[in-house]
């Protein structure tokens, strides 16, 4: 499998810099800042983007998991939440929450919490970021 990758490039000091990130496709490119990332600045910030690519992780994490099942989802809508914070030894992520939402046909609740539960352990984007506390509300709709 090919290797993926994103650029960014910043300018200046931390507080009145700017820079912009790329994915590497080239499918988006756009600015942040350390209003962007701190307060409520106009851009993106780096937890943005994790959090893109978590809730894309987990999306197909558990597409996958419960198509194994044999009770493939009609849709899977997924929204991450990513925690920042200041402590006295820097920033650091704390937590990220999971919200999704799947159609699934034919199937009970329960048998779906587990099969969401185990879609969260299983994502390589829940794994590489497992230093955070990952919660995970999963709503099964008809």
């Amino acid at each position: 499998m090919p290797a993926r990758s994103s650029t960014a490039v910043w300018e200046g000091d931390i507080m009145q810099g700017h820079g912009t990130m790329k994915i590497g496709s080239g499918a988006w490119e756009g600015p942040y800042s350390f209003k962007s990332r701190f307060e409520d600045g106009k851009g993106t910030n780096p937890e943005e983007l994790i959090a893109a690519a978590h809730a894309g992780c987990y999306s197909m994490a558990l597409s996958g998991a419960l198509t194994k099942a044999g009770t493939p989802p009609t849709r899977v809508e997924t929204t991450a939440k990513v925690g920042l914070e200041k402590t006295d030894a820097g920033f650091r992520i704390p937590n990220i929450h999971l919200e999704t939402k799947a159609t699934v046909p034919n199937l009970d609740n329960a048998k779906f919490q587990e099969i969401a539960e185990q879609a969260k352990k299983n994502c390589p984007v829940s794994k590489v970021l497992a230093g955070a506390d990952i919660t995970l509300a999963a709503t099964l709709t008809s």
